[in-house]
């Protein structure tokens, strides 16, 4: 047994060793001959180039000289060729290496300072380029300095195949020589190969300790005890790293998933967070016979969902999908995303009644349009408010059963869904540390005044320990609300409450976004969207293109947007058939008569501007009315000209994040409303009034004709302050405030 097993590992070692010298000396053969052509081919080419060119230049006729430089770029493998001054500066250079130039300036600057003639490699635009220098001397002793640029990335290529190859070959015969030997030894070999392929992988998943179980016979005695010692330093790197990112909180600028979750652990003890919301990050709705996951639109759900997949623990929410208690366990849990399960989704039925009289009534006809001044007159309904009340008391009943066996659990409240919710937790769990994020406007006191139940309303958001806003404006209005609304204690140095013994402190936290994910959504699309082959799609043309991307609701400032863009085509038309807004609207709560009579209404002003405007394959608006996908919007994004987001009112508006998080090549101009939150972040935004129609028109005008520099710019400092402003320190910052104010707490009450 031991011979056999010598010797298949000799066999499989001289035919690896042999295999592989092989490979690499036909390799290092193989690429220097590659080089060698290249250089050679380069070589003539400059000779040929700079005979044409000579006399050209020398006369400054650059006109010529660009057009044999366009020419040399259609040859195989030659991305184009470039000619500079004898200061360094480009004279000319072939069209489509131009843009490849501008973004690698720094290198080619620094090769031309050298002065050398030796050729070069450098990685551009995703491409392995040969540089080859050449001089040519001018008349009156002036020089200028030609570089031809070659694809060479196929010589990597060429390299990979001969290794592909002898690999597989190597692959073919381990094979046989294990197949020969397999049917001799396979009892003795079988099991101890799956026991410790078991062991290992629990050791992956940290379910293992360090030593190897006991495993039948000694072939693999040796094996073992490099497993355990290897074991041994994992979990010891394992320790070491936990160890130092937690030593980097403080220091580290960059918020990233596993620093949050890492800080999460720190800060909590190892204790789960707990997030309440209306919506649910993933619905399961029926296709024919099957079920298919997908993901609601919205803010919330944009922001929350990579909190939750950072730092795990439970999310609950109303399950309004038409099978998701199908997928559910008999707890109505179920984990997510189905893909790579991160956190546990606790999902709550509610009545048909329920829904209208909660969300659909109190909700939406009652405190969105009180909190949104969009001259929508809110609806308050006795019967609602029953409801209201019930499903918070529901929900409170499931978020107790959820922390029923956590020590002072963790527990973030979204929106105004729930404004009893967290009186009704610290009711029973005094010990929960409770957060309330209020994602929309919180209005003056004068308007909340207008809600018959204010005062429960306010009394039930007291019960938290932390309530956060987008903006310190309506931080300073829920304060002020307060004073007028009930007998407290209010300490407008450090924004806080005192009722009952209690202290609630308010404090604004802008929301943001994964700053990350339209890279991945991008990466998902295959290859990158361009507008004619979009539009072509729609079934238009167009030069030029703006986009939004909105739920569909009165206070997004959709109505005064088309108005914009029907204004704008008065006042320049020399953009008709040339500039064509996109507007992608996701249906919602399409229960709510004042719901009805807007979309009517919208689609009656698209229809308009369209009618008014009306030419062959292009249209004015295209009204795009279903829900998209993040892959589907980041197309739009990464395409367009320019973005509107004109909301007549809103919390903060995570569409405009959206948009300069996928501006990867710093394109497009942002249109932001001053009445949205974002735009206290997003200054380099254009900011616009929605209800000034001829101002929206001359910034749609500006940002198609604003310098590309300029556009740069302004996009460029936006994404810096977005990189460094994610959602991740959105979290963070929320997470540790609340738990330090627990922690002060604490303090005071044992001092």
């Amino acid at each position: 047994m031991r011979i056999t097993f010598k010797l298949i590992i000799s066999l499989i070692v001289v035919v690896v060793f042999v295999a592989v010298v092989s490979a690499w000396l036909n390799v290092r053969h193989e690429k220097v001959k590659l080089y060698e052509e290249v250089l050679s081919r380069s070589a003539l080419l400059a000779e040929s180039f700079k005979e044409s060119v000579r006399n050209n230049l020398a006369a400054k006729n650059y006109a010529s000289v660009q057009r044999l430089a366009d020419k040399f770029q259609s040859q195989k493998q030659l991305e184009g060729v470039a000619v500079y001054d004898s200061g360094g500066t480009r004279i000319v250079s072939s069209s489509a290496l131009t843009p490849v130039l501008a973004v690698h300036k720094e290198a080619i600057d620094a090769l031309l300072k050298e002065g050398r003639d030796n050729p070069v490699t450098y990685a551009m635009a995703e491409k392995k380029m040969f540089l080859y220098p050449l001089f040519v001397a001018l008349d009156g002793g002036d020089t200028a300095r030609i570089i031809i640029f070659t694809n060479v990335s196929y010589i990597d290529y060429n390299l990979y195949k001969i290794w592909k190859r002898t690999l597989i070959r190597l692959l073919v015969q381990m094979v046989l020589i294990s197949l020969v030997t397999l049917l001799t030894i396979r009892w003795n070999l079988v099991d101890p190969v799956i026991q410790m392929a078991e062991w290992m992988k629990n050791l992956r998943m940290g379910n293992a300790h360090g030593h190897v179980p006991p495993i039948k016979g000694d072939i693999f005695a040796p094996i073992a005890r490099e497993a355990t010692t290897l074991a041994t330093n994992l979990q010891a790197a394992r320790r070491a790293a936990q160890n130092e990112a937690r030593l980097r909180q403080e220091g580290e600028s960059l918020w990233t998933p596993e620093r949050l979750k890492e800080l999460i652990k720190m800060k909590m003890d190892g204790r789960p967070l707990f997030v309440v919301s209306n919506r649910e990050p993933y619905m399961n709705i029926k296709e024919g016979k099957d079920i298919k996951t997908i993901i609601p639109a919205g803010g919330l759900v944009t922001a929350l969902d990579p909190i939750l997949k950072a730092a795990g623990g439970t999310w609950v929410a109303h399950g309004s999908g038409e099978a998701d208690f199908e997928v559910t366990d008999d707890n109505n849990r179920i984990k997510v995303p189905p893909e790579e399960p991160a956190y546990t989704l606790r999902r709550v039925p509610l009545s048909k009644e329920e829904e209208d009289g909660y969300y659909y009534g109190f909700s939406n006809e009652g405190i969105w349009p009180l909190c949104h001044i969009a001259h929508i007159r809110p609806i308050f309904r006795k019967e609602d408010w029953k409801y209201y009340y019930e499903v918070n008391k529901k929900f409170a009943k499931t978020v107790l059963e959820e922390i029923a066996d956590v020590k002072e659990p963790c527990v973030l409240i979204q929106d105004y869904h729930f404004t009893l919710l967290p009186g009704m937790i610290k009711a029973v769990r005094p010990d929960a540390r409770v957060a309330v994020f209020w994602h929309i406007p919180w209005p003056n006191p004068e308007t909340f005044g207008i809600c018959p139940w204010q005062r429960e309303l306010v009394m039930g958001l007291l019960g938290a320990d932390l309530i956060g806003f987008q903006t310190q404006f309506y931080c300073n209005n829920f304060l002020d609300t307060v004073d007028r609304t009930l007998e407290s204690r209010i300490d407008w140095e450090h924004f806080s409450v005192q009722k009952e013994g209690h202290t609630t402190i308010i404090k604004p936290f802008p929301i943001s976004v994964d700053f990350q994910r339209p890279d991945r959504d991008a990466k998902a699309l295959g290859e990158k969207p361009e507008l004619k082959t979009v539009l072509k799609e729609m079934g238009l043309k167009a030069e030029f293109l703006g986009v939004g991307v909105d739920r569909i609701d009165y206070t997004k400032g959709m109505l005064e947007r088309v108005k914009a863009v029907d204004r704008f085509l008065e006042k320049y038309p020399e953009y008709v058939k040339r500039f064509t807004f996109v507007q992608l609207g996701a249906p919602s709560r399409t229960h709510i008569p004042q719901y009805h009579r807007f979309l009517a209404e919208l689609h009656a002003e698209v229809d308009r501007v369209n009618w008014k405007f009306k030419a062959k394959d292009w249209k004015a608006i295209a009204f795009l009315e279903k829900h998209y996908d993040h892959k589907e919007i980041t197309k739009f994004y990464k395409i367009a000209d320019v973005c509107m987001v004109t909301s007549l009112h809103d919390g903060m508006n995570l569409v405009a994040k959206e948009f300069v998080a996928a501006s990867d090549d710093h394109r497009g101009v942002l249109i932001l409303s001053r009445f949205a939150g974002a735009s206290r972040e997003l200054k380099d935004a254009l900011i616009v009034n929605p209800y000034d129609i001829e101002q929206m028109a001359d910034a749609i005008y500006y940002s198609l004709t604003m310098p590309k520099a300029e556009v740069e710019e302004r996009m460029t400092r936006m994404r810096q302050d977005l990189h460094e402003n994610n959602i991740y320190k959105w979290a963070a910052n929320l997470t540790e405030e609340l738990m330090k104010l627990r922690m002060d707490d604490f303090k005071l009450t044992s001092v």
